[in-house]
């Protein structure tokens, strides 16, 4: 195992209730045969993060039930509705005592974005100050890579929906941007269009 991988754990935010969908959890959406959480845990596994954190909120019980998540540390996030923010406070602090000096954050409604992509964020990582995003023609999107000294700040301005964007406003300056535009195309799946990029 390269100390990057030893060091760098992933966190896959997959809480959503999929609002726009009619309810319908995106972790359950159904792609390449099987649910999208585990697709999306498949990606961070093959870019290299041995060491999978997945946050779970809507229908927790029968994302547990359906996918198959071995391995991997389940977070629960009781107060998903409120947003993003609060599943990326929960993923955060469950990586407190893991030994882990950076958090790759990934969205489970993003399957355009694969593993060469991922895999490229997670080689911007230094040490526990890095701060790395993928960029797609330039524009800055998921996934983003944030060292462990950059966590308590990033979760005090988690609010609502917005995740860490405020903090990575902030540190603009500051961010390796990873262009990913060649190899992933980062669409969302939100709302019932959104359905057709699904295999």
């Amino acid at each position: 195992m390269t100390h990057r991988e030893d060091q760098v754990a992933g966190l896959l935010l997959a809480a959503g209730g999929g609002r726009r969908l009619g309810g319908r959890p995106k972790a359950l959406l159904e792609h390449r045969g099987r649910p999208l959480v585990e697709y999306a845990v498949g990606v961070l596994r093959a870019a290299g993060c041995s060491r999978v954190h997945v946050v779970l909120g809507a229908r927790a019980d029968a994302v547990r039930e359906r996918a198959r998540l071995d391995g991997c540390v389940l977070v629960d996030n009781p107060e998903w509705e409120r947003g993003m923010g609060s599943s990326l406070r929960a993923g955060l602090g469950s990586l407190a005592g893991t030994g882990a000096r950076a958090v790759l954050v990934s969205l489970v409604d993003q399957p355009g974005i694969g593993p060469r992509a991922v895999a490229r964020v997670l080689a911007a990582y230094r040490d526990d100050t890095s701060l790395a995003s993928a960029a797609y023609d330039g524009v800055r999107g998921h996934p983003v890579l944030f060292g462990a000294a950059h966590w308590a700040a990033v979760a005090a301005s988690a609010t609502g929906d917005r995740g860490a964007r405020a903090y990575l406003k902030e540190h603009e300056a500051a961010i390796t941007l990873v262009e990913c535009g060649d190899v992933a195309r980062p669409y969302d799946i939100d709302t019932e269009d959104d359905l057709g990029h699904l295999e």
